[in-house]
């Protein structure tokens, strides 16, 4: 028998909300394996997230273990290549324009208090070059985490499926903090899908969305003590009666 989603009660509230706002980019994991039957379970709970006509747009590849690390290398020595020889990545531009053209304030002002307050945190000084390398290539490391997920979307997608998209890594997420788990989505990734593609055996009418990693938090990193802040609500509201 199924349940009706209507009258279905959720009886701690408190708890979606604890999902919710528990959730943080994590930027250093445990080595702790985190289970198949778990990472299923997770992805059968986020296809219940909402898609315009019910379309579905989302593709998901899992890497653990050898997959994993190969790729982590590849892009890692993709990434010093770079360092080496900026013209590189423009050969590689982004599949789709994540971040805008020219920045504005607020935008402008809300990134460069992220950016800050992490490496503020992390003891990164402003033009130490070396060590904002390194830190941004813990990107491509998946943070140590032991599972990198990978989404990609039909190239025949409009702009509305990426609005869709949103949703279901959302869910993703807060079914990890249901389990334990956190997470970090990841747009860092994209300006190497000409690598990330082709290795985890992505047709050619994909188109690279973002990563995340999965894991166990380690609690007593450094980067994972950094929080952002939020604006509050009715700084973005307007009540028309």
């Amino acid at each position: 028998m199924i349940t009706s989603q209507v009258r279905t009660v959720v009886e701690h509230p408190a708890s979606v909300d604890a999902a919710i706002e528990s959730r943080f980019s994590a930027r250093a994991y445990l080595p702790e394996p985190v289970d198949r039957a778990v990472l299923e379970d997770i992805l059968r709970v986020a296809s219940r997230a909402p898609s315009g006509t019910n379309t579905q747009p989302w593709q998901v590849y899992v890497l653990q273990g050898a997959s994993r690390d190969e790729l982590v290398a590849k892009v890692c020595a993709e990434h010093d290549a770079f360092r080496a020889n900026p013209a590189l990545a423009a050969e590689h531009p982004e599949p789709y324009d994540y971040y805008p053209e020219k920045w504005v304030s607020p935008y402008i002002d809300r990134r460069r208090e992220c950016g800050f307050g992490l490496y503020g945190v992390l003891g990164i000084a402003k033009g130490d070059k070396d060590a904002m390398h390194a830190q941004h290539q813990r990107n491509y490391r998946f943070f140590d985490a032991p599972v990198g997920l990978v989404f990609t979307i039909d190239r025949v997608m409009g702009h509305g499926s990426l609005v869709d998209y949103g949703m279901f890594l959302q869910s993703i997420m807060l079914a990890a903090r249901a389990r334990g788990l956190h997470t970090c989505p990841q747009a860092a990734w994209n300006g190497f899908s000409h690598i990330v593609l082709p290795h985890i055996g992505a047709g050619d009418n994909e188109m690279m969305v973002c990563a995340m990693s999965i894991g166990h938090a380690d609690p007593q990193a450094v980067a994972n003590q950094f929080q952002t802040t939020r604006v509050p609500a009715q700084c973005f509201t307007r009540w028309l009666d």
